[in-house]
């Protein structure tokens, strides 16, 4: 609860995690729609085509997401401004490791943070319409964000959604 010299105003948080590997809400890839015969569907004269996710993976991690914001939270959906935090935890490549005597040690040549794909942004990108619909109406109410990736023993994503007042 958050006093503002008047009446105390309620924010809903809600927090969950999700394992496993993470998949980034990539571009779109156009696809033409083919009939049976493999010939293209038309309509009015024009090919029918369709956009799909680029990465295959991408929809059943959303799927995943969207699992868990439901098992965490089963209230009505937040209509006002939100506050996205999301904190992508990745497992180190076996390359940041040493070997023989430092089995199982750090490099310190291995970088502090992912630097390398997938970016963060689109990371976010896949959480947000994970859960639009299931924790608030639509993702363009998420007008504030904390996005980082780090590095841990295994791939896990920490999610809290804040209602802002």
């Amino acid at each position: 609860m958050e006093s503002t010299g008047r009446a105390p105003i309620e924010k809903t948080t809600i927090c969950f995690r999700v394992y496993g590997q993470q998949y980034p809400q990539g571009s779109k890839v156009s696809q033409v729609l083919c009939d049976r015969n493999g010939d293209p569907v038309r309509k009015n004269g024009r090919i029918v085509t369709i956009a799909r996710e680029d990465n295959p993976k991408t929809f059943a991690w959303r799927q995943e997401v969207a699992s868990a914001a439901r098992a965490a939270y089963d209230g009505p959906l937040l209509l006002g401004p939100v506050l996205l935090v999301v904190r992508f935890i990745r497992q180190r490549p076996a390359g940041h490791f040493g070997t023989g005597r430092n089995l199982g040690l750090v490099k310190g040549s291995a970088p502090s943070c992912p630097t390398s794909t997938p970016d963060s942004l689109k990371l976010a990108r896949a959480v947000e319409d994970a859960i639009a619909g299931v924790v608030y109406r639509n993702d363009s109410q998420v007008v504030r964000h904390s996005i980082s990736k780090e590095y841990g023993k295994a791939y896990l994503t920490l999610v809290e959604v804040v209602e802002l007042p």
